[in-house]
């Protein structure tokens, strides 16, 4: 009796384990899940914690954006003043708008930066805040080539003897002033090119823009035409004034006939403008001003109608004939334009310059795009005689010098 009994309390100390073994192991279960919870609210809470730093890193910046703004709105307007006159310890201004002028002083250091004519911001106090840059019109700055021509003398054909008039007349004084300097001459410092259209006189002027090494400046005649009185002549010169400060410069003038024409007055406000240009665009290019180390080229198919005080030596010391190409001229330009191009053997280019006698340079290329232009047509990649044959029929017309005898001598 005594033996059952005492296994009976074994079994039951035995359960008792068991079960708070479960308890246990039920408890570790549930604090487990709790911390995995908890772990994952944690991480929950970072990211908004992290989310919150960014947000309100945003609305500091936005924050000191509008304090900065709002100091600009309460700040004091500053006023434009030109500097007339200056002194050992004083500076005489005149304020734009008024004209009212006055005297004031400026700390050491700005003193060594002014100069007359220099534009400054000033306060109520009638104090020099700051110096201003000299205003200068957009369109002149939009002027300047910044990407310069991928043209090359090279591409220039059978115009060798101009080339080395403008080279000697541009580049060369640019380049190496000395020279003039030993043998006691001014170099020239301006070049006229004239001719019939499409003979290379811009593609000439490109040409230099590629080569040289000094600031390049573009502009048409027309451009210098404006409605306004007086802005034709600002608008000149801001240009030479931009080409100064850029020095050394070159300064193209494309169709100058469109602003240089001989000087009539028709009664009209259109004409007398153009006129006032024109004497500004003169004064610029020789007048008591010095130009400083700028070189002119200008371009026109209508010499015949340029003022007489445009032609003069001092503002075109070379006037330059662009002829129409010769024959070899014509060759070495139809060379050029199909260099790359890939040709049947039947093409003889020494023939199509011999047929395109009042072909231009323009002309010429043309015919060779137009040749390559037959040749896409029919799916080709070789550029045969009939393609050349119907680009010179499309370009030129009854132009074509079709004699049979310039033809039998390359046949």
């Amino acid at each position: 009796m005594s033996e059952s009994t005492a296994f009976s309390g074994q079994d039951t100390i035995q359960e008792s384990f068991l079960k708070r073994i479960a308890a246990l192991e039920s408890d570790t279960k549930s604090l487990a899940e709790e911390l995995e919870t908890t772990r994952m609210e944690r991480e929950e809470v970072r990211a908004k914690l992290f989310e919150s730093l960014i947000a309100n890193k945003k609305y500091l910046r936005e924050v000191e954006r509008l304090k900065k703004e709002n100091l600009l709105l309460k700040r004091m307007p500053l006023f434009l003043a030109t500097v007339v006159e200056m002194g050992p310890d004083y500076v005489l201004l005149r304020q734009h708008g008024n004209n009212q002028e006055f005297i004031t002083t400026v700390a050491p250091e700005m003193m060594e930066q002014l100069q007359p004519n220099s534009r400054v911001a000033i306060n109520n106090s009638l104090t020099v805040v700051r110096i201003l840059e000299r205003s200068v019109d957009v369109r002149a700055k939009v002027m300047e080539l910044v990407e310069l021509p991928d043209v090359s003398y090279d591409q220039v054909g059978g115009l060798e003897a101009q080339i080395q008039e403008v080279r000697e007349t541009v580049e060369l004084p640019l380049t190496n002033p000395e020279i003039f300097q030993d043998i006691g001459i001014e170099p020239p410092r301006g070049v006229l090119l004239y001719g019939l259209p499409g003979t290379g006189k811009t593609m000439l002027a490109k040409a230099v823009a590629h080569e040289s090494k000094a600031t390049f400046i573009h502009m048409s005649g027309s451009e210098l035409v404006h409605k306004f009185i007086g802005e034709g002549a600002q608008l000149v010169r801001d240009i030479f004034q931009m080409a100064r400060e850029k020095a050394p410069s070159i300064i193209f003038i494309d169709e100058i006939d469109a602003v240089g024409s001989i000087r009539t007055h028709d009664g009209t406000t259109g004409s007398a403008e153009v006129n006032r240009t024109m004497m500004q665009l003169l004064a610029e290019m020789d007048g008591f001003r010095t130009r400083g180390d700028i070189r002119i080229i200008a371009a026109t198919n209508r010499i015949d109608i340029l003022d007489p005080a445009l032609l003069r030596p001092g503002r075109f010391d070379r006037i330059i004939e662009i002829p129409m190409p010769s024959l070899v001229g014509r060759l070495k330009i139809l060379e050029i334009h199909t260099r790359k191009m890939r040709k049947a053997e039947d093409v003889n280019l020494a023939e199509i310059a011999t047929v395109t006698d009042e072909a231009s340079g323009a002309d010429l290329k043309s015919i060779a795009v137009e040749a390559g232009m037959n040749a896409l047509r029919r799916n080709a990649t070789i550029v045969s005689k009939d393609d050349f044959d119907k680009g010179i029929k499309k370009v030129l017309g009854d132009e074509i010098d079709g004699s049979e005898e310039s033809l039998r001598m390359f046949s």
